[in-house]
């Protein structure tokens, strides 16, 4: 446990008091030398200052009422480092607390540090990690613990920085795959608001002045400007609070995601995306455990706990209770209706041939060129959609500033 320690330190002829943490009165006599010039005269354990107290008050109120989402490259670097500690005989323990140490990263400092914390008390890291899902992910537990099992720990953190950084590639070739049609839509939206609020307004008074039937663009536009400029702020207040709510909605009611990640199955595009990203990961990770001789229904548990999407998830956990059953690993993924049949078969060669490990690999790196395949046209599936919404709202805005016009200009010829 942390306690406040007082180190008192003559430097350049003077005594100086300096406050910190430590576990131990050992601990805090090492960090006083490493971490005060001077000549350390004495550590004692002291009263922690008000302010301190407060301070670190606030500190732990925050963190358990927000959690702490470790960054992803931050997370992998660490596993990295990890690894090639271990393996070069270091205890783990002293690794951890290493990798606390020498991050930026506040939310991983914090986790590792608490990690360090468990396993000093007689913790294994599996079991230290559990408190610790959310941060970590379900596949750096699963991994940790198959380490522990089969005793090769910095074997299975090297696959696993691995598997770690091939789905962080995949998320970042979806991100810039969709930064340019992203932009050039805000870019779009921006300069609708522009022109509804600021350019529309000064028509107005011309159009009550014609005193005439308006067509239905310009009724629409002058609609929007009244929105816009009156109710503007309300708006993006309700707009808020449903994303929020929406957002709390999903993240705290297994049904409301349930329907949510349904619907995102039917839309275009999107649907093949979480498809191909999810076999993807699904069969990178079985194909790992396996391979470290994991049991198959251990090792589908495992996996599937990685899919994201629901109701994909709740088809693959039916893989498990088919093999259960003693049915052939291919006949229950066949069931599920997402595999194509050549995959099937390459599945059932696998099994029957005993290089099911080896099998499921050829299958990971099939379903990611799907993935990849997917990403590279993206950007020329969005333009068509791009074009309607840009076509739609240029011709709105033409419409309903210049049909008036035409109207007032037919009237004054027809005089």
């Amino acid at each position: 446990m942390m306690q406040y320690y007082e180190a008192t330190v003559l430097t350049k002829g003077k005594k100086v008091v300096y406050g910190f943490y430590a576990n131990s009165i050992k601990e805090a006599n090492d960090i006083a030398k490493i971490k005060y010039s001077g000549v350390l005269i004495k550590v004692i354990l002291a009263t922690e200052p008000l302010e301190l107290q407060f301070a670190r008050f606030k500190t732990k109120f925050l963190q358990n009422i927000k959690k702490r989402k470790i960054k992803p490259d931050a997370l992998i670097a660490a596993i990295r480092q990890l690894a090639v500690m271990t393996n070069a005989g270091i205890s783990i323990h002293d690794s951890i607390q290493e990798v606390a140490n020498s991050s930026d990263d506040k939310a991983l400092v914090y986790v590792f540090s608490k990690l360090a914390d468990d396993i000093d008390s007689g913790k294994s890291l599996s079991l230290s990690m559990e408190n610790f899902r959310y941060e970590l992910g379900n596949l750096t537990i699963a991994m940790v613990k198959l380490g522990e099992k089969t005793g090769n720990l910095d074997i299975s953190l090297t696959s696993l920085a691995e598997m770690l950084d091939q789905i962080r590639e995949n998320f970042v070739k979806f991100k810039k795959a969709m930064a340019y049609p992203r932009n050039v839509m805000i870019a779009m939206a921006i300069a609708f608001t522009v022109l509804i609020s600021f350019v529309v307004p000064q028509f107005k008074s011309i159009f009550a002045q014609l005193g005439a039937e308006l067509p239905v663009p310009t009724l629409i536009l002058l609609k929007l400007e009244n929105i816009f400029n009156h109710y503007g702020l309300v708006v993006l207040a309700l707009g808020a609070i449903a994303f929020f709510s929406f957002k709390y909605a999903i993240d705290n009611y297994l049904h409301v995601r349930y329907s949510w990640h349904k619907i995102l199955l039917k839309t275009y595009l999107i649907k093949n995306i979480i498809k191909y990203s999810t076999l993807n990961r699904f069969t990178l990770v079985f194909s790992e455990l396996t391979k470290a001789g994991i049991p198959i229904a251990e090792a589908l548990d495992t996996s599937t706990d990685m899919v994201d999407n629901l109701p994909l998830q709740k088809k693959l956990q039916s893989v498990r209770l088919a093999v259960e059953k003693g049915s052939p690993l291919y006949l229950g993924l066949k069931d599920t209706n997402m595999f194509e049949n050549m995959i099937l078969q390459m599945i059932k060669a696998g099994e029957d041939g005993g290089s099911l490990d080896q099998m499921m690999q050829k299958v990971a790196e099939f379903y990611k060129n799907k993935f990849d395949a997917i990403i590279d046209g993206l950007s020329s599936a969005i333009e068509p959609i791009m074009l309607v919404i840009i076509a739609s709202m240029v011709t709105l805005l033409a419409l309903g500033i210049f049909m008036p016009m035409w109207n007032m200009g037919a009237a004054a010829g027809a005089m």
